[in-house]
């Protein structure tokens, strides 16, 4: 295992919430650095007794006899590790806390969401809180703090400015990802090699695990044309007919995805709430350095075809913003905005209700036509919209109109 050697942004967040709840769930994608998290660093502000389930020995005591499995772990603090194998433990679990009602006694983790896998006979909801840790941020990465969504939801006009990142390091940080892993190696050969491996252990081991899945093959196929489909309006039936699945196996795997934190689904901003429900969303593959493995493209395709890396680019914003909301003080949250003539890349929107809507493009020069979505959501949003933005691959940071503005893609972590 890889020594901690970045400070997560989430960790506040979740000493907080070990501070406030019986169970604390960390959840997000295989290899993101759950594990190392909890044992290299909450250990020196909360020691816990540390137990995973990828021991095999272990996880037959938990399947088997889950009741005295969580009596033998004794009343003090624990981590259990990889929880979502033995789905059973959430009853024992709830039925633990519900004497006991102690913040702090159980953290689990694990790279599928123990509260949503269907096995799961009882829930942990109302008892648990959920931290997602997803791959490194590109300001984790540099050991900065990201301020970002703050600036974008301040009161105060953005900074005008005309520094920015050159386009080929910025094509540098998409095609790496934030795997921490993956990003320590030197050379795309040896990445492309640790990310083929990371499809294959999910596919056959982790998989296989939480669900029956009659062809094995399925899933590596949807999610590459999930992939080619990144931030687009997610269209089952087209996706059904690309994968040869039944619309019914074909809900559940995606859900799988979504479970094991492989692809998020961002839904769809409307001022009715009711009407969110209803819309399509977008999924989002959780790290570009994914994304461009599976779509077989590397630095230099990005670089030569502004066609390929505007969808690479878009996925790759939504994905540092979706990890800046982990620990954003504001409760933002992603969603996407369209209409019949209209449409935002990414809305974000606090806990007060207001509004960013952020647009994504590959060029250096965004013009006026680039912010007609965003004059649309503002119509459409009224007061609440507070601010709209397009992040282009340029060096200036400039007004574009009340409450519109054009900033470089690495305002999300030079900020």
């Amino acid at each position: 295992m890889y020594a901690l050697l970045h400070a997560r942004g989430v960790t506040e967040t979740l000493l907080a919430a070990l501070g406030e709840a019986p169970v604390v769930v960390v959840t997000g994608p295989r290899q993101s650095g759950k594990s190392t998290l909890v044992r290299d660093m909450l250990a020196q502000y909360r020691p816990a007794r540390y137990v995973t389930l990828d021991d095999l020995t272990m996880l037959e005591a938990a399947r088997t006899d889950p009741l005295g499995f969580i009596a033998g772990l004794g009343d003090g603090p624990v981590v259990i590790d990889e929880a979502q194998l033995a789905p059973n433990l959430s009853r024992v679990i709830k039925a633990s806390v519900d004497r006991d009602r102690r913040p702090g006694r159980f953290l689990l983790t694990g790279s599928a969401d123990p509260l949503l896998m269907p096995m799961s006979s009882e829930t942990l909801a109302g008892r648990a809180r959920t931290v997602a840790l997803w791959p490194l941020s590109q300001g984790e990465m540099a050991d900065s703090a990201e301020t970002s969504l703050e600036q974008l939801f301040a009161n105060e006009p953005l900074t005008v400015t005309a520094g920015g990142e050159e386009r080929r390091a910025l094509i540098s940080r998409i095609v790496a990802g934030g795997f921490p892993e993956a990003v320590s190696f030197d050379g795309s050969e040896a990445r492309a090699r640790w990310m083929e491996d990371y499809l294959v252990r999910i596919v056959e081991r982790d998989v296989p695990r939480m669900t029956d899945i009659a062809d094995r093959l399925a899933v590596p196929r949807l999610l590459r044309v999930l992939a080619a489909r990144s931030m687009r309006l997610l269209n089952l039936s087209e996706v059904g007919r690309l994968t040869e699945i039944k619309r019914a196996t074909l809900d559940r795997y995606v859900a799988l995805l979504a479970a094991t934190f492989l692809v998020t689904l961002v839904p769809a901003w409307s001022s009715d709430v009711a009407r969110r429900e209803s819309k399509r969303p977008k999924p989002l593959l959780a790290d570009s350095g994914l994304l461009c493995h599976l779509l077989r493209v590397d630095e230099q395709r990005l670089m030569d075809d502004p066609n390929t890396l505007g969808p690479v680019l878009e996925s790759f914003v939504a994905a540092e913003l979706l990890r800046q909301s982990g620990w954003s003080a504001g409760q933002v949250r992603l969603s996407h905005f369209r209409t019949s003539v209209a449409e935002v890349d990414i809305v974000l929107e606090d806990a007060s209700g207001r509004l960013v809507g952020v647009e994504v493009k590959a060029s250096s020069s965004p013009t006026s036509p680039d912010f007609s979505g965003l004059r649309a959501l503002a119509e459409s949003a009224g007061s609440r919209f507070h601010r709209g933005i397009v992040l282009h691959t340029g060096s200036a940071t400039v007004p574009f109109g009340e409450r519109l503005w054009a900033a470089p893609v690495s305002m999300l972590w030079d900020s």
